[in-house]
C-alpha cells in the first residue's frame, strides 16, 4: 500500500458505534443527563486519511416544555499514525427550538452540506443503558 493510502476508505463505518462515538457518547453524557435525552441524529461519519469525523445533534426538552434545547457533538479520531487513538471531540448548546422545526433544520443541514444521506434518528438506549 503506498504512503498515501488508506485501508479504511470506502469502507462504510457503523453508524453511532465505536471508539469515536463511544468517547463523544461520554462527553455528551457530562453535559445532558442521559435520561432527559429527546432525540439523537447521527450524520453518517467520514474516514479519511487516517482521521474519523463524526457528528451528532442530540435533543432534550427545554425547562418550558414544548421546545427542545439542541446541541451539536463533534469528534476527530486518529485512526493511524503515530497519533492513532487521539481524540477530540466538542459538545456544544446551539439552539432552542420547537420540535416540530427540528426536523426541517436537520433537512437543511443536509442539503448545505450535500451529503446525501440524511441523519439517523437512532434510539437513546444505542449508546446508554436503560
Amino acid at each position: 500500500m503506498g504512503a498515501g493510502s488508506d485501508p479504511g476508505f470506502g469502507r462504510p463505518l457503523t453508524l453511532g458505534r465505536g471508539p469515536g462515538w463511544a468517547q463523544l457518547a461520554t462527553a455528551v453524557a457530562a453535559q445532558v443527563p442521559p435520561a432527559e435525552i429527546e432525540t439523537i441524529y447521527l450524520f453518517r461519519p467520514l474516514k479519511r486519511e487516517g482521521r474519523e469525523w463524526g457528528t451528532a445533534v442530540v435533543t432534550r426538552r427545554a425547562e418550558e416544555g414544548s421546545r427542545l434545547r439542541v446541541y451539536t457533538a463533534r469528534y476527530l479520531l486518529t485512526t493511524r499514525g503515530k497519533e492513532r487513538g487521539r481524540w477530540k471531540g466538542d459538545v456544544e448548546e446551539v439552539a432552542l427550538s420547537p420540535a416540530e422545526v427540528l426536523a426541517q433544520v436537520m433537512q437543511a443541514a443536509v442539503d448545505r452540506t450535500g451529503d446525501p444521506e440524511p441523519p439517523v434518528i437512532v434510539e437513546r438506549s444505542a449508546w446508554y443503558e436503560g
